[in-house]
């Protein structure tokens, strides 16, 4: 898996990681949640992401159980506090449960999952002591826009804000228009879920999944090997598509290690064309 540095921390990480949202909690598609995440790792996807609201801490012990016999500085392990407990003391409170259920005694990053109603200085404060303290490496933030960036970054003392991750897939490139730019400009990385946008992207019959696939064809790839490198095409940008069985978390993988050419990128383009307008989330 093609690795990249990632934002201001000098960390090479790949370029295709694993997200963990709605990932099964029980059963036998548990089992195979667990080995799929084991299986990325063997394929170099070991970014892998989750948060404490993913299954109310349930994703987290998946996390946990598939990394359990994982060397843990081969790992580039993620999670999210809730806005409802992003208070200063709240903060380190939700990192403490998130690395028991983890089985981990740090984690790489640690994000504010959305802007919320406590004070941003006091989340900024709790993430800066948890970096102190060893817990987080990195910190950073998710669904923030350019002047919530800003804000966040005005309250920072000891640390520097490594990345934002947000909705991004090529049915939504609204923040190619203000935001990617501005990350860019400040050494941000960007991560992108959803990537495949719920179905919109993929959507049978529509203009976009006809040019998806004429460029699949041509490049001898799969319409989401395409869609996961047109998202990972710029040195900052990271994507964590979501993969519950060995197969789609192998074709995930196909999707890195390769360029798309100037003509795939017109054709996306005009598929998808970029709008402009207010952070989206899903």
């Amino acid at each position: 898996m093609i690795r990249k540095p990632f934002g201001p921390t000098g960390v090479a990480v790949p370029v295709i990681g694993q997200g963990t949202w709605d990932i099964p909690e029980s059963g036998s598609r548990r089992a195979e949640s667990i080995r799929a995440l084991r299986r990325g790792i063997e394929l170099g996807m070991t970014h892998i992401d989750t948060a404490e609201m993913y299954g109310a801490g349930a994703a987290e012990e998946i996390v946990g159980e598939a990394v359990e016999r994982v060397p843990r500085e081969s790992l580039f392990i993620t999670s999210k506090v809730l806005p409802e407990n992003a208070s200063y003391k709240g903060t380190i409170a939700a990192c403490e449960r998130t690395l028991k259920r983890l089985r981990t005694e740090y984690l790489d990053l640690y994000l504010l999952h959305w802007p919320g109603s406590h004070p941003i200085g006091e989340t900024m404060r709790g993430l800066e002591e948890l970096a102190a303290q060893g817990k987080t490496r990195y910190i950073g933030v998710s669904n923030f826009d350019v002047d919530e960036l800003r804000d966040a970054q005005a309250q920072l003392r000891s640390a520097e804000i490594a990345a934002n991750e947000i909705y991004y897939s090529p049915a939504e490139r609204g923040p190619e228009a203000r935001l990617i730019p501005y990350c860019r400009e400040q050494r941000i990385a960007v991560i992108g879920y959803t990537p495949f946008g719920r179905g919109r992207v993929l959507r049978k019959g529509s203009r976009g999944e006809a040019a998806l696939r004429s460029i699949a064809e041509k490049r001898g790839k799969t319409l989401r090997q395409v869609v996961l490198n047109f998202l990972t095409r710029d040195s900052d940008l990271f994507a964590i598509p979501k993969a519950s069985n060995v197969a789609h978390i192998e074709e995930n993988a196909g999707g890195a290690g390769w360029t798309l050419g100037e003509e795939d990128l017109a054709q996306i383009d005009a598929a998808f064309p970029m709008v402009e307008g207010p952070l989206a989330s899903v």
